[in-house]
């Protein structure tokens, strides 16, 4: 065959073949691209169209290409963008600028909402249950479309609406279901309560649901039994949702907790996960390897059961969770400490120190690991950051009577962070294969943040990378990054999300593994991690050269109950 060239007159260059051109929106080149998958980091470039990922191949093998933007990952990481299994942003994004900055600067592209309590669906008890105040309005119109039937669903459209940096989804709160069928009354549910709880399910697993969330530490919630929690999770169970769990102790009956979120799973045969797994208090610190042994005898067993951490050596919740559950009861909590017997008989119950009063203690280790937050009341201000024995000495009292007046004065509002845990288990516990990351915090913007808040609100996922993997070598760069995308996509039933992959959704994070790191403290928590450079959601720039650029691409993520998936349940998109 010959050359073109043959062919050609003298003097008359011969056309050059044609050569295809890609045309692409985003072409992230010469990264070190890790997918989630856990297998080990290739050299690539990644191309995505429109709001998918459409190829990815080793540098130079994509071909011609055009591009609106391209980025040049050279030294950097290019990895799935990290899913948040626990997060609180929940004003921030249904009413808030949804932005969420701080999650954001962290590589996060989508969060799970839901332990224990969810705005829907709602009825009128739910609807008390929030406390939204007479004056406020357009709250109370907003959440007035979540009732009944189809209301979680439009809560989770309400949020798409609104205008989100990140995607969106949830898990029912286990509490929502309760309180929607009995109010916050302690006891059993009747035969009708527990029908009105089984549709609630059904409505909202329905509805895109990712299953239902406990939180059994804190009233109402704690008042379910185990019979009440297989009842809800086995309406769950026909659309393919999971148990999630705060389970009743994380302290002194850890290990009986851990098997009653196991008989759960088994009794209604629906995938178990329990939040920030941990052994909190120092007496309970030795449990850890016989938690994650159990944990581990439950799979091999062939349970479907893993966990979530957030990578941290401290807790966080409210100040009143230190008080008896039974304290909570029909929304009585400040009446019940104003009452002079009922506060007596609280107290003796937090001082009491016989084991099982410590096993049902809720701060088992007392005042001097409790820095208490949230202040509000002017000459209580300065105590704000402070621990709670040194509040007392202050105040010329002991940390059971502080807490107790510290809770009326400033009408529970005041939250916590309690410092239970043990360095060496966290870093023991991280490296276990079936556990996923969760920062178990909400977003917030730096510049508008008042007080103080625990610092896994900014550095979860720096903190992971920063410390874990570059300083400690507790994980390898591919694993921590697989905990945080794959793994939390695969306890969720999203087959969209999660990996590198053509076809998949391009949610990317693109950041520097010899500089990422958290730099928020307890002490000032406000400060924006380091080292991630460029986020996308959807295929959009929400985070460019380590700036916010205002973009709102984020979508309403669904369970695999979805009523409304294209060819049946199953979504992990719109």
């Amino acid at each position: 065959m010959l050359a073109l060239s043959a062919c050609a007159p003298s003097g008359v260059r011969a056309p050059e073949p044609a050569v295809d051109v890609a045309q692409y929106d985003v072409v992230i080149r010469n990264g070190r691209i890790v997918d989630g998958t856990g297998n080990p980091w290739f050299l690539g470039d990644v191309a995505i169209r429109g709001d998918r990922i459409a190829a990815i191949a080793r540098p130079g093998g994509l071909g011609r290409v055009q591009a609106a933007r391209v980025f040049d990952a050279r030294g950097l990481v290019v990895a799935p963008g990290f899913i948040d299994i626990q997060s609180h942003s929940w004003g921030a994004l249904l009413t808030g600028d949804g932005r969420v900055l701080s999650k954001i600067h962290q590589g996060v592209t989508s969060e799970i909402l839901g332990e224990s309590f969810t705005p829907a669906p709602l009825n009128d008890r739910t609807l008390a249950y929030i406390g939204l105040g007479a004056a406020d309005t357009v709250r109370r119109a907003l959440h007035a479309t979540f009732y009944g039937a189809g209301g979680f669903g439009r809560w989770l459209e309400a949020m798409e609406q609104h205008g989100n940096a990140v995607n969106v989804g949830s898990f029912l709160g286990a509490e929502t279901i309760r309180v929607y069928a009995r109010g916050e009354s302690e006891g059993a549910p009747s035969s009708a309560e527990l029908d009105s709880m089984r549709q609630v399910v059904r409505w909202a697993m329905q509805d895109g649901a990712f299953g239902i969330s406990s939180a059994l530490i804190y009233p109402p919630g704690a008042y379910a039994a185990t019979s009440e929690l297989v009842e809800s999770a086995r309406a769950m169970a026909p659309y393919r949702g999971a148990y999630i769990t705060h389970i009743r102790s994380e302290e002194a009956r850890v290990l009986e907790a851990i098997d009653e979120a196991l008989e759960i799973g088994r009794e209604a045969r629906v995938p178990v996960i329990i939040y920030h797994l941990k052994a909190a208090g120092r007496s309970n610190w030795w449990k850890a390897g016989s938690m994650v042994a159990k944990i581990d005898s439950a799979r091999a067993a062939g349970q479907d059961v893993t966990a979530t951490m957030y990578p941290y050596p401290a807790s966080s919740n409210s100040l009143s969770a230190c008080l008896p559950a039974w304290t909570s009861a029909d929304g009585r909590l400040l009446e019940n400490l104003r009452d002079r017997a009922t506060r007596a008989r609280v107290s003796a119950e937090m001082r009491d120190t016989s084991e099982a009063a410590r096993a049902a203690a809720g701060c088992p280790d007392g005042g001097d690991v409790i820095m208490v937050l949230g202040f509000r009341t002017p000459e209580l201000r300065k105590f704000d950051g402070l621990r709670l024995g040194q509040i007392a000495d202050s105040l010329g009292t002991d940390w059971v009577d502080a807490l107790i007046d510290l809770t009326i004065r400033e009408e529970n509002r005041l939250s916590k962070i309690t410092f239970s845990m043990n360095e060496e288990n966290v870093a023991m516990q991280l490296q276990q294969p079936w556990v996923s990351i969760g920062s178990d915090a909400g977003g917030q913007n730096p510049e508008g943040a008042r007080g103080l808040t625990h610092p896994r609100a900014y550095g979860t996922w720096p903190r992971l990378l920063g410390r874990y993997v570059r300083e400690q070598g507790v994980l390898t760069l591919e694993d921590a990054v697989r905990k945080s995308t794959a793994l939390p996509a695969s306890q969720l039933g999203l087959r969209d999300r999660g990996l590198l992959r053509e076809g998949m959704y391009a949610d990317v994070v693109v950041f520097d593994p010899a500089t990422i790191l958290d730099l928020a403290t307890y002490e000032q928590p406000h400060q924006l991690a380091r080292g991630v450079k460029h986020v996308f959601v959807n295929g959009v720039p929400v985070l460019q050269n380590g700036q916010a650029t205002g973009a709102t691409p984020g979508r309403a993520l669904r369970g695999p109950g979805w009523r409304g998936a294209p060819g049946g349940p199953g979504s992990g998109g719109r």
